[in-house]
């Protein structure tokens, strides 16, 4: 007797006697497998007491009257189990779960859970992906959370050579990046076109001494000066600059010139 390819359904005969037998095993096995919902999928043995139209997932190491059928759909007909052996893109739902699982041609899927996510070509979130950007997102916002403690966004490249930066873009050109750009320095740069670019500040890694681009800092960036006053230090040691008096200022060129004249004196 021949059967059908997806369900695995019996076909009748042209002579067969009793065809109603037929038939009727394919539609009690089509209400089994049509719109499959399984009571769990957490057994390995048949439950104590099954009721007909029952079905379920078999857990590994199935034992009993499922030996041999793990991961097989079981339902129980006129008092007695049936297996189906699914195939890939069978799908159904576990009702203890609420969980909806895909086979894939060798183990069932669960949807709900992310690791079925692992290793994704390609991943769009509100938008399309492509190759060049495997992840995309299109949201007003988005957010990392910490899980109890710290919260780090990484960017790793293969090389110094490489970049690992971001980049900040107006209809898709490029006008600001910081991070690692060429080197193990940290840049800051800016472009009028995405094409000509513009370093701005840098961060020696070994060092962390800063330098600006030349001319960046211009008077009006400075700190605002109160009239009359003279930028310098006049307390004793190393320290921030100060804004000085006149008074003081010539203090400490007398100051200067006394040292000064002393050096020069020949002896």
């Amino acid at each position: 007797m021949s059967d059908t390819p997806s369900l695995g359904l019996p076909l009748l005969e042209a002579s067969q006697a009793q065809k109603h037998v037929t038939h009727n095993e394919a539609l009690m096995l089509l209400d089994a497998m049509l719109h499959l919902a399984v009571i769990s999928r957490q057994l390995a043995t048949p439950p104590a007491a099954p009721s007909d139209g029952d079905r379920y997932l078999i857990a590994d190491a199935a034992s009993g009257e499922w030996q041999g059928h793990s991961h097989e759909i079981a339902y129980r007909q006129a008092g007695s189990w049936r297996f189906a052996e699914p195939r890939a893109g069978w799908r159904l739902w576990v009702i203890a779960e609420s969980a909806f699982l895909l086979f894939d041609g060798t183990t069932w899927q669960d949807l709900a859970v992310p690791d079925i996510l692992q290793n994704m070509a390609l991943l769009g979130v509100g938008t399309s992906a492509d190759p060049a950007n495997r992840l995309a997102v299109s949201s007003p916002n988005i957010l990392f959370n910490h899980a109890g403690s710290d919260a780090r966004v990484k960017i790793n490249k293969s090389a110094t050579s490489d970049t690992a930066a971001l980049l900040f873009q107006t209809g898709y050109s490029g006008h600001a990046e910081f991070g690692l750009s060429g080197d193990d320095n940290f840049q800051v740069k800016v472009s009028p076109d995405g094409a000509t670019w513009k370093q701005a500040i840098n961060v020696d890694k070994a060092t962390g001494l800063v330098t600006l681009a030349s001319n960046s800092v211009t008077n009006a960036s400075l700190a605002d000066m109160p009239a009359a006053t003279f930028k310098g230090r006049r307390s004793t040691g190393p320290g921030d600059p100060e804004d000085l008096t006149a008074a003081q200022l010539t203090s400490l060129l007398n100051i200067w010139g006394r040292n000064l004249s002393s050096t020069l004196i020949m002896p």
